[in-house]
């Protein structure tokens, strides 16, 4: 049947989506799983696909497979995984194959693989793809890291099976080494945030208003209409709005409300501290998930304190909007917190990010997908030099308008013990942001006094001490 035009390894969920996805455009991909019999199920269901589908039960046959130069995808479980299979590929490859990690890995593990390839081969690239098991399947965002030389020959494959839109593939090269893999796990830290600023507007609903789920979900089928529109608003209208066909019951009552997390969100956490970069809405959404996981010391502490009871009588229209709006402006500020990472990466790294087009292939195929992205990519090229997108032009009168309804949700949640560490932070840094003199000067002061760091004085160029033993 020919040699096939690119490689996979790995038929989970994802790596099958996207080979099938690959095969529906019209170009052969070999495929290799280290369960045979998975390799022969897939080829088996794939239906008038198999055609574009080669069946290797081992790597060596994978390799032979494959037109050279060959382009193999690794879908395998990130970390020590990727490894092994990095070693057993590279003695079948030659120095100008590519192994392309497809998987959610951690932005240094892929500068460290690809360093250690340089010198004799195979090429490395380090490739984000998001949009979860749809996305694979029909088109997926996807974010290259590497050689732009070794990203050139794979991308007539990246732009037939990524997600379009307006007829633009939502794929690119971001850079060189990790960009690609660096800027994914930011898009997650996002997606945490902003799953955690929806959860919580959901709590203030079912908690403070006393909401069923069926109630709760029109509302944000609603707000879907409007200036949220996005897909994570878009599938919270429909969880919601799902029964469980065991019990009847609205399926998001009978979930336990333990979050599970692989780590992308954690890695943009601590990779925004070593910046330096204030990032505080993903990092409350981080400790939210772990604070979920603490479910029976949770039960404990609700036996002991207590637990707010619903307001009483139904939310109003005028509640909703504030709502609304205060979630706007909450996503707003984790989107400009998640850029404001990303910028001080590629300072540091080097790699010259466009993030004008990180914007732009974030408008289809990925989870936190949403219709500002537009606007925040037309900011970036308006300006690239930006340190926050919360001063653009574009942002400052939207920010402007919704922080108000942001304080008055937060207040209001605070007086209710309703809690919303996401808009909280959110809130918080906002409001940090626009204030010119802050209160570091009292920290600068105190640092001085116990451990003698100096400051800078506001009237005096230079390090200065304060004479504090004498006051």
């Amino acid at each position: 049947m020919g040699k096939a035009d690119i490689g996979l390894v790995g038929l989970g969920v994802m790596g099958a989506n996207l080979a099938l996805n690959i095969a529906e455009k019209g170009f052969k991909v070999a495929v290799f799983n280290r369960t045979t019999s998975r390799t022969h199920a897939f080829v088996e269901e794939a239906g008038p696909l198999a055609e574009n589908i080669v069946p290797c039960e081992t790597l060596e046959a994978l390799a032979e497979a494959i037109a050279l130069p060959r382009p193999i995808i690794l879908m395998v479980q990130a970390g020590e995984a990727v490894d092994q299979q990095i070693a057993a590929l590279k003695p079948l490859l030659a120095r100008d194959d590519i192994i392309i990690d497809a998987g959610n890995a951690n932005f240094r593990d892929t500068r460290r693989r690809m360093a250690a390839l340089a010198e004799a081969g195979p090429q490395f690239v380090g490739m984000g793809v998001s949009g979860g098991e749809e996305g694979a399947r029909h088109g997926p965002s996807i974010m290259v890291g590497g050689e732009e030389s070794s990203y050139r020959r794979i991308k007539p494959i990246l732009e037939a099976i990524a997600a379009r839109h307006e007829g633009e593939a939502c794929q690119a090269w971001l850079g060189p080494d990790g960009a690609g893999h660096f800027v994914k796990t930011i898009h997650n830290g996002i997606e945490y945030a902003d799953m955690q600023m929806i959860a919580e507007i959901y709590g203030i609903l079912r908690d403070g208003h006393g909401l069923s789920a069926g109630e709760i979900a029109p509302i944000f089928a609603e707000w879907n209409r409007g200036r949220l529109n996005s897909y994570l608003i878009e599938i919270t209208a429909a969880v919601l709005a799902a029964d469980d066909p065991a019990t009847g019951q609205p399926m998001v009552d009978v979930i336990l409300d333990r979050a599970g997390q692989k780590g992308t969100g954690r890695w943009s956490a601590i990779e925004a501290q070593t910046l330096g970069i204030p990032a505080t809405a993903i990092e409350a959404a981080v400790a939210a998930r772990s604070l979920s996981a603490m479910k029976e010391e949770r039960e404990a502490a609700e036996k002991r304190f207590g637990a707010p009871a619903p307001a009483a009588g139904p939310v109003s229209a005028e509640a909703l909007a504030i709502l609304e709006q205060a979630l706007f402006a909450g996503k707003i500020v984790a989107y400009a917190q998640g850029f404001s990472v990303m910028a001080a990466a590629s300072r540091e790294f080097g790699w010259n990010l466009p993030l004008g087009t990180v914007a732009r292939i974030w408008r289809a195929g990925c989870i936190i997908r949403s219709q500002f992205l537009g606007e925040m990519a037309a900011a970036f090229d308006e300006a690239r030099e930006i340190e926050n997108l919360l001063a653009t032009p574009a942002f400052a009168p939207l920010i402007e308008a919704a922080h108000p309804h942001l304080r008055r949700v937060v207040a209001r949640s605070a007086e209710a013990g309703l809690p919303v560490p996401a808009l909280s932070a959110a809130l918080a840094h906002f409001d940090t942001f626009r204030r010119a003199r802050g209160t570091a000067n009292l920290i600068q002061a105190q640092r001085d006094f116990f451990g003698a760091h100096g400051f800078e004085r506001v009237d005096s160029e230079g390090s200065h001490h304060g004479n504090w033993q004498e006051s």
